[in-house]
């Protein structure tokens, strides 16, 4: 029987080796990116149960910060345990639905979690700049209405970028230079034209982050306008901007310079374009529940209550 040439054979299944060019100092990354998954998981979840658990949390805008918290208890979940079993065992291989399934899950939690912003900059907005309206559009059904347009975009967006992908046809080679299925890195893999991928993944990028930074960013310059303007002191409102708008700079920062990576001429190495992919979706896992958490006087005080009753911490 004649074979096929090779240029007709697709790959099903891929292996993901992200730091390769790290040898055998590759395993040392188990403990720091060990360390960070633990850390997410553990703060998020104290987060999330104390929410939940005490009525005295449920306000729209804590409620968005437990949403936050779910968000960045799951985006960990899709890739650090795998990267983990790579980094100690070389167990990196994955079928190539899996990977469009992690690749789905990732971008779609991933955007969600820039959603999420966007709904605390309008709980911002109404209670800062329209306090007498704040009870009845942070209503649910009616913040739903806000939400919804951009809820569809992502999914739009996402949706399309997977499909295109797995329409591809990868005839080259099976290895994925990463540490998960980020689209580019997969995407660069094919043997066909990838320009429509190239188009929808570049217009992702500046329709959802940066527009939602933009969007961010200017209900907050109008929040800190007012309270200049109206001559009181709203520190706790003027906190909890510079905090969203810092997370933003820092999360859109990885993200767009990971992104830009893979589509212009740049001296980064494949290590540290891995890295940065990794940070923005592992570094405001992290560190989110601690700046909410840490910072809002609310759930500062439940969590002080809950470490004295479980006589962790010793009564003052």
């Amino acid at each position: 029987m004649q074979e096929l040439p090779v240029h007709n054979v697709s790959f099903t299944t891929f292996k993901l080796n992200g730091f390769h060019d790290l040898g055998e100092w590759r395993r040392l990354l188990f403990l720091p990116y060990c360390l960070m998954f633990l850390l997410s998981t553990l703060s998020n979840s104290i987060l999330i149960y104390l929410i939940i658990s005490r009525t005295a949390l449920h306000s729209p805008m804590i409620v968005l910060i437990g949403l936050m918290s779910v968000v960045d208890l799951c985006l960990p979940i899709f890739f650090v345990p795998n990267m983990l079993l790579s980094f100690l065992f070389a167990w990196n291989s994955i079928s190539r639905v899996a990977c469009l399934i992690q690749m789905f899950c990732l971008l779609y939690f991933g955007t969600f979690q820039s959603t999420v912003l966007v709904w605390m900059a309008l709980d911002r907005f109404f209670a800062i700049c329209r306090p007498l309206y704040y009870h009845k559009y942070m209503q649910i059904p009616n913040i739903l209405k806000f939400i919804i347009v951009p809820i569809m975009r992502n999914i739009i967006l996402i949706v399309t970028i997977v499909t295109l992908a797995g329409k591809l046809s990868f005839c080259t080679t099976d290895e994925i230079d990463h540490c998960f299925c980020e689209h580019m890195a997969l995407v660069q893999l094919a043997c066909g034209d990838i320009s429509s991928n190239n188009i929808v993944g570049l217009l992702a990028a500046f329709l959802i982050p940066t527009t939602d930074f933009v969007f961010i960013s200017v209900s907050y310059l109008i929040i800190l306008g007012s309270v200049f303007k109206s001559g009181k002191s709203h520190l706790k409102a003027i906190n909890t901007c510079i905090t969203h708008i810092i997370v933003m700079i820092f999360t859109l920062t990885f993200s767009l310079t990971a992104f830009m990576s893979y589509r212009i001429r740049n001296n980064f190495s494949s290590s540290f374009r891995v890295f940065l992919s990794t940070m923005y979706l592992l570094f405001p896992s992290c560190f989110n529940p601690i700046i909410y958490g840490v910072r809002t006087n609310e759930i500062r005080e439940q969590f002080l209550k809950f470490m004295n009753k479980q006589n962790i911490l010793p009564e003052c």
